[in-house]
């Protein structure tokens, strides 16, 4: 029994060290104006592969501040927020995760944070859709990857929700809403835009599976308003540890202390469509 316990431990370490880690550039196919005049716009991304062969990826679409200026695969770490915590369950269930960037010409005039023009304008247009179309071709093409999942948390959640509709159920084989924006909030009415109000009743065919914190405390992400629209494919997620900035990355809005339950629950789906209605305590 011991040596049955020491080769699995053995071979789920190899199988952590072993992911690989690719800096994706795609040609958004558009250019955009800077001091040395016409430049193409670039979608990047960074895409973290398991050791095992797989062709299922996680897209990830980030929370506060809703984008990543990513650079180089330096900037992973600082993008990963709770879905870092299970980043090596992901790893050992053989999907692969694709932290996906706004593209370049939403990054703003002086592209650090938070000067960014990637609002809800953008994030519910074709364009965006058509943007992460080409960034799946790429996947597809080099790495193998067909069957896309979508992941949008808090500020994501507005790409994601949008993605359920502009993307057919062809293209991708679901979508997933972690503390769902609903609430209007004046002060973000730029960032946030129209709210897809025919979500999910007009999204493209796609399953849908939604993440939330029963007492997710942020203004903006009321648990009641999910619960509401959910018809059983809610995962409701109790306890965790409330500290820290109601809407940021940690409290209950970005699961803190419930990450590992909340992933494991995210990959079940993926794997069984099995909803666990109830996770934590």
């Amino acid at each position: 029994m011991r040596m049955v316990f020491l080769l699995s431990f053995l071979l789920t370490a190899f199988s952590v060290r072993a992911q690989t880690e690719t800096l994706l550039e795609v040609d958004a196919g558009r250019t955009m104006s800077d001091a040395g005049g016409a430049v193409p716009v670039l979608q990047r991304a960074i895409l973290t592969m398991p050791a095992v062969p797989t062709d299922t990826a996680l897209l990830y679409f980030r929370g506060n501040p809703g984008y990543m200026l990513i650079n180089s695969l330096r900037d992973k770490q600082r993008n990963l927020g709770w879905v870092g915590k299970g980043e090596a369950q992901l790893m050992q269930a053989g999907i692969a995760l694709v932290q996906v960037d706004c593209p370049t010409d939403q990054w703003g005039d002086s592209p650090r944070p938070p000067a960014t023009r990637c609002l809800g304008d953008y994030r519910s247009s074709q364009q965006h859709a058509d943007d992460v179309r080409r960034l799946m071709a790429q996947l597809k093409a080099q790495h193998g990857l067909k069957n896309f999942y979508i992941l949008g948390h808090s500020i994501g959640t507005i790409s994601s929700r949008w993605l359920a509709i502009n993307l057919g159920k062809d293209e991708i084989a679901g979508t997933i809403h972690s503390a769902a924006m609903n609430s209007f909030v004046p002060q973000l009415f730029d960032l946030v835009g129209n709210l897809p109000r025919e979500f999910p009743g007009k999204s493209a065919g796609a399953p849908i599976l939604n993440v939330h914190n029963v007492n997710d405390s942020c203004r903006s992400t009321p648990y009641n308003y999910v619960r509401d629209y959910s018809s059983g494919n809610l995962v409701t997620v109790r306890g965790g540890i409330p500290e820290g900035d109601p809407c940021g990355g940690g409290n209950l809005h970005s699961h803190q202390g419930r990450e590992a339950v909340v992933v494991n629950a995210i990959i079940r789906w993926i794997k069984t469509k099995q909803v666990d209605q109830y996770i934590g305590e």
